[in-house]
């Protein structure tokens, strides 16, 4: 018989939780260990749990994250999907993809930080040309983001979904975070190898799930006599043996509909989808993904999976 895995989600009830909570359920290998309602605030109940689960995941908002890991048992192992401890010292970064190490260092680890949907799509962008020289640390970056409204949580979810007609008429694509300090910054500048922080303007769109990062470039910013191909090249051979990553041909205009880029078309999967587009002067580079699933909960098995030793794509629709 194989091993089963004791898992506790502490915020089960919650977006991310319910979505992890939906792929969990059906495998055998894993035990979900409940809480009782009256319970869920509970600190001694919470910390039994913890105490006997292989790996505790953390749905909770931040301050509510920073409660719950100090009051977890020392040698508890936990998983956190708030963005409380994403470049803090002695936690894991949760994206398996971004080094070759990466893997060993999650599966090794007692901390780990689930990354955040919008960052994952910016830093697999940006790491790559990086690492190999086509780009400067140095260099000023731009990224805009749109992502369906699911991305902020239940209280928006149930603001989009109590619209009037009129209401979703007008409430369509909306920019936030205008005074340019988005919670996701430190993230994106943490581990993309940037030496500033970008310049980040994040949108909401008047749909539940899906996200599209874009990162607006010249060529001038790039190493000398750099073309679209090289870019390109550099992506897809940093990507080539990864399961969840597609980078897409260079100006790739078969996924268009119409000629639009659809930010839902990847959604219920944990892929993530790489595009590069451009010309001899300017490029864009793209990313599209679930924000929910590749986003949130997909890679929050991916890095439950490795942290548990089973195969890292177990439960996950590729």
């Amino acid at each position: 018989m194989a091993q089963q895995f004791k898992v506790f989600i502490d915020g089960q009830a919650g977006t991310t939780g319910l979505e992890i909570s939906e792929r969990l359920l059906p495998r055998s290998d894993i035990e979900l260990l409940q809480i009782a309602s009256a319970q869920r605030k509970d600190p001694q109940a919470r910390r039994n749990l913890m105490g006997q689960a292989d790996v505790t995941l953390l749905c909770l908002p931040d301050e509510a994250a920073r409660e719950a890991v100090a009051i977890a048992p020392e040698d508890a192992r936990i998983l956190d999907a708030s963005s409380a401890f994403r470049v803090a010292n002695g936690w894991t970064y949760g994206c398996p993809e971004l080094l070759m190490t990466q893997r060993d260092d999650i599966t090794r680890a007692r901390r780990v930080s689930n990354p955040g949907c919008y960052p994952q799509g910016f830093v697999l962008l940006i790491r790559p040309l990086i690492d190999t020289g086509l780009l400067s640390p140095a260099a000023k970056l731009r990224v805009m983001g749109v992502s369906g409204y699911s991305g902020g949580g239940r209280s928006l979810i149930e603001k989009y979904q109590a619209f009037t007609d009129e209401e979703q008429e007008r409430q369509n694509t909306c920019l936030y975070s205008l005074g340019l300090q988005h919670k996701h910054v430190p993230e994106m500048h943490h581990y993309s190898g940037t030496q500033s922080a970008p310049l980040f303007l994040p949108s909401v769109g008047n749909f539940y799930r899906g996200i599209l990062v874009q990162i607006p470039l010249f060529i001038s910013e790039f190493a000398t006599s750099t073309s679209i191909g090289d870019i390109h090249d550099a992506l897809a051979q940093r990507y080539q043996h990864e399961t969840f990553i597609d980078v897409l041909s260079a100006n790739d205009t078969a996924i268009l509909e119409d000629g639009y880029l659809n930010a839902t078309a990847v959604n219920h999967s944990n892929r993530l989808q790489l595009m590069v587009y451009g010309n001899a002067e300017q490029v864009l580079l793209a990313a599209r993904y679930d924000n929910l699933v590749k986003g949130a909960a997909g890679a929050a098995i991916q890095n439950l999976n490795l942290m548990l030793g089973v195969a890292e794509t177990t439960g996950l629709t590729t």
